[in-house]
């Protein structure tokens, strides 16, 4: 491991502003008021490539010996790296190849190639690039640029450290995103340096979680699975040479949920009208955690707004999850008795509610379900209320706001119980967006088993969720498990979920 005083005199020597800006600190005015604290949030999103990644692209590329810059870089990036790779690869005169995974989203794409860069999609991961990424530089003798397991990578991404202390010398806490862990590596590098008493906290996406995972073990280690919602911080396995650096000097980790990272996302739209992308506002996500959970007494706080790449058609789903995030939407199932004049009992008991929206569906001749969403100011004592109401007037109700199936899927699809019973398997399917992925998926399953329910929905990301169902006989089960494996896609049975008992379940 490098000295910690080697790593700053690096992070203070590193010519990033070659390329790079000083970035913004802004005031949070609304969020501030809101958390009763000082929040200011970093705005590497004004970066030329509305990131931070080109801070430590670039004082890797600089440093590379003549020999290295005649004979080429390749990287793998799902993005934001690739993008600071390209422009330094431009302004330092070096070929440069990005190898980005298939899934990547068409605006990253675009932008590395208008920048001069070889772009290469391989693989519907991270890992399946950066593999190919290595094989090209053992084979063609490039240097390959990681995007955080990297001295120099670190040293430039700690330039961030130096803005903060410069811009407010008093700060008493930073939140920073962390994937592959280069970020907050060099700005705790930095600030512990100069100022230990300033608070490091990471924060990562509760699917990615891959520093706390090291902490627990005192290495690095693999994730099972990652999720890719942030992309920018969907990191199987934490860096080595970062993780040394936490393990050291960072004070607090802590996970945020998809929703809480919408919320987030419209959190900072509102202060800056800066549109985050996922990875971007995780920061913030963070703070309003910690300060929601009574576990932040600091005052002065700065957040990271890590970087804005995000494909506009995103948007869809971070604007319907950011109300579950801001837990100002409730959800409801509800079942009443179907005669004349029951519906409008229903809503008047719900007059003076905000309803956000109304799904309603006969399901037989004497009953019909419900699927009610409802604007919330104090959620948790609401929805008890509510529930309570509910139970007054002998209503059978389930409160669904925390139930993701019923969010995503189901709340667009109420009332679909089939005439005719049979054996029905509901299984929630995560789909690469590639070419062939629904050919592959009718291919293995439905010439064996007769598909009773498909509802796919994909809001501009790598991955579209689906919800399938299937007629399996029970002395089949075993055969379909195995070629719901054979397929290989991230999957879950849902068979046993309440919503779907309620709204879709054929009851055999």
């Amino acid at each position: 491991m490098m000295d910690l005083t080697s790593l700053v005199e690096k992070i203070k020597s590193a010519p990033v502003y070659d390329v790079a800006v000083k970035t913004p600190l802004q005031y949070m005015e609304s969020l501030s008021h809101r958390l009763d604290r000082q929040i200011y949030i970093k705005r590497e999103d004004r970066q030329p490539v509305h990131s931070f990644k080109l801070r430590g692209a670039y004082n890797c590329m600089f440093n590379l010996t003549d020999d290295e810059k005649s004979r080429g870089i390749v990287a793998a990036s799902a993005g934001n790296h690739a993008q600071g790779v390209a422009l330094s690869a431009k302004i330092l005169n070096i070929s440069a190849i990005i190898v980005m995974p298939r899934t990547t989203p068409d605006i990253k794409v675009s932008a590395v190639k208008k920048l001069g860069a070889e772009v290469i999609l391989e693989g519907d991961s991270f890992d399946v690039a950066k593999h190919q990424a290595e094989l090209i530089s053992e084979q063609q003798n490039r240097r390959l640029i990681p995007p955080y397991d990297d001295y120099d990578v670190i040293a430039g991404q700690g330039t961030v450290g130096i803005e903060l202390l410069e811009q407010m010398p008093d700060l008493e806490a930073i939140l920073v995103p962390v994937g592959g862990g280069g970020l907050i590596a060099g700005i705790a590098a930095y600030v512990k340096s100069v100022n230990p008493k300033v608070k490091i906290i990471a924060v990562e996406a509760e699917d990615s979680a891959c520093l706390a995972v090291a902490m627990k073990n005192g290495r690095p280690v693999d994730l099972e699975k990652v999720g890719l919602f942030a992309d920018g911080i969907a990191v199987k396995r934490i860096g080595e040479k970062p993780f040394e650096i936490c393990e050291q000097n960072i004070d607090k980790i802590i996970s945020v949920t998809t929703d809480e990272i919408c919320a987030a996302i419209q959190d900072i739209f509102n202060d800056t009208r800066a549109i985050a992308e996922p990875a971007g506002a995780v920061a913030v996500a963070g703070i309003k955690k910690l300060v929601h959970d009574g576990v932040l007494p600091e005052q002065k706080i700065a957040v990271i707004l890590s970087g804005a790449n995000m494909n506009f058609h995103t948007l869809r789903h971070v604007s319907e999850r950011s109300e579950f995030g801001e837990c100002t939407e409730a959800v409801f199932a509800a079942t009443i008795e179907e005669h004349s004049g029951s519906f409008h009992q229903f809503c008047i008991l719900l007059d003076g509610k905000v309803i956000t929206e109304f799904n309603y569906r006969i399901a037989d001749p004497k009953r019909a379900n419900v699927f009610v969403g409802i604007r919330m100011n104090n959620s948790e004592v609401e929805r008890e209320a509510l529930m309570q109401l509910f139970k007054e007037h002998q209503i059978p109700a389930i409160d669904l706001s925390d139930d993701v199936l019923a969010k995503v899927h189901l709340r667009y699809m109420v009332g679909g119980i089939p005439p005719l019973p049979f054996r029905e398997q509901i299984v929630s399917f995560d789909f690469p967006e590639v070419p062939g992925a629904l050919l592959r998926f009718l291919e293995t399953l439905s010439d064996r088993w007769n598909i009773t329910l498909f509802h796919y929905r994909n809001h501009g990301a790598a991955y579209g969720r689906i919800l399938a169902g299937f007629d399996v006989p029970i002395e089949e089960q075993e055969s379909f498990e195995q070629s719901l494996q054979e397929l290989g896609y991230r999957h879950t049975n849902e068979s046993d979920n309440p919503a779907y008992h309620l709204f879709l379940n054929p009851e055999v």
